[in-house]
């Protein structure tokens, strides 16, 4: 793609690919996405203990659940975020997200039952499913092909950085001020920032989607339901990405839910467990902002095994020790080995996408992402039930091991994005290579 290049907008003004072309509107979809973030975080900490401490629940997967009603719905919102975005436009489905996030933070603090947790949950769930993936699509729209890598990275960094800061402080507020209502503030001002500067300021994308069309070979009408297949088993490299994202979902979902009964099981204090459940997040989303450009130079394959790796060494470092100083390893690991995947991922999906059916694509990789924040608690709650906490991390330790080995297997490197429009005799060759299916004869 020639960044020079450019189509007149709706408006009549000139649209061009590339972060420095769009900067003012990428650095504000960077913002909102730190909002975006920053409602998540302030669950890190809390609400695990909200559950165990001041409702008194003592199934672990009973106190997971708010958990599995987030991924769940979090995942069917991603689903529909690509068809909805594509249909209305970025900035509705980014607008739509913020008004399903504004009660959250209140139902969570009046909340008289755990049932009013677990509904403020699937709330939450439509929020991020809507927004965050707006914000990771209208980022990739806005630099074109050459630096997705970055602009994913950037986006991540935003919202997991916000995530790390906001855990470490609802943790310190609620050492000092109690569990509720105190720490659940910083939701409400996250909530209203975000929704006000959706509204206002930000501008849609598909104008630029059309450009980045433009010199690409005409793609044939596709259905969601292709897409859908493409994106979960039919193409090789996006069935790999996908089940690499459940599963680092699944051992996320469980990090969330686990952890902080994990670590309160050995005695230690809220304030140090809101610190582990930041350093997490936060080296996964500082990291994102070195780790997205070079899979932009290096590959995504690469980053993503190794990075699966990292995330299963850091789980079982975790499980298998006793002492705050090796649990804070074992969450730079985690945090270390999620920033190699991520950004990786979502660039992967990207880069074996067409243009115009690219958010539906990444819309199906996310359901399947964040199916994996449900079926993570609610499989971590079953295997603590029955073995014990340990066992669970574990247990989602292994997994994510495997999970990484069926990337190095079945992902194929389709190369470093181009600077200059492919040939349509190239550009087919190359996806032929990588969409004929997965042949289980040559694994």
């Amino acid at each position: 793609m020639d960044k020079a290049a450019s189509v007149p907008g709706r408006a009549g003004l000139p649209v061009r690919l590339g972060l420095r072309e769009n900067w003012p509107q990428f650095a504000l979809l960077v913002v909102i996405n730190a909002f975006v973030g920053g409602m998540i975080g302030i669950e890190r900490t809390v609400v695990p203990l909200i559950g165990s401490e001041e409702f008194g629940i003592v199934s672990t997967t009973l106190v997971v659940s708010f958990i599995v009603s987030f991924g769940v719905v979090k995942a069917f919102a991603n689903l529909v975020s690509g068809q909805l975005a594509d249909a209305w436009g970025r900035k509705r489905v980014l607008v739509l997200g913020w008004l399903f996030g504004l009660p959250v933070p209140f139902m969570i603090i009046w909340a008289p039952s755990w049932e009013w947790v677990i509904a403020a949950n699937a709330l939450l769930g439509i929020n991020q499913g809507l927004a965050w993936s707006m914000t990771v699509i209208m980022k990739v729209d806005l630099v074109g092909p050459k630096s997705r890598g970055l602009a994913v990275g950037l986006n991540e960094f935003a919202g997991y950085l916000a995530v790390g800061v906001t855990a470490f402080l609802t943790g310190y507020l609620a050492a000092q001020y109690g569990l509720r209502p105190v720490p659940i503030y910083l939701g409400i001002g996250y909530a209203v920032l975000g929704a006000v500067l959706s509204i206002l300021l930000v501008r849609d994308t598909r104008d630029h989607v059309r450009l980045e069309a433009s010199s690409h070979p005409q793609a044939p009408p596709i259905s969601f339901r292709e897409i859908f297949a493409l994106t979960s088993f039919r193409d090789r490299n996006l069935f790999a990405a996908s089940q690499a994202g459940l599963v680092n979902n699944l051992n996320d979902g469980m990090s969330w839910g686990i952890f902080p009964l994990f670590f309160a099981s050995f005695g230690l204090g809220i304030e140090r467990i809101g610190i582990l459940k930041a350093v997490y997040p936060a080296t996964w989303g500082i990291l994102q902002i070195a780790t997205g450009p070079l899979s932009d130079r290096w590959g995504r394959k690469g980053l993503i095994v190794a990075g699966m790796w990292v995330q299963a060494a850091g789980l079982f470092l975790t499980a298998a020790t006793h002492r705050f100083e090796w649990w804070l390893v074992g969450s730079l690991l985690l945090g270390i080995g999620t920033a190699m995947v991520y950004p990786s991922l979502i660039a992967a999906v990207s880069d074996a996408s067409h243009p115009t059916w690219r958010a539906r694509s990444l819309s199906v990789y996310r359901f399947w992402r964040d199916l994996g924040y449900a079926i993570g608690a609610l499989a971590a709650g079953l295997i603590a039930d029955r073995f014990g906490l340990s066992w669970a991390i574990a247990s989602i330790a292994a997994l994510t091991f495997l999970s990484g080995a069926v990337v190095a297997i079945v992902m194929q490197e389709i190369g470093k994005p181009p600077s200059q429009p492919i040939a349509p005799e190239v550009a087919q060759r190359e996806r032929q290579e990588v969409s004929d299916g997965i042949d289980l004869s040559r694994l």
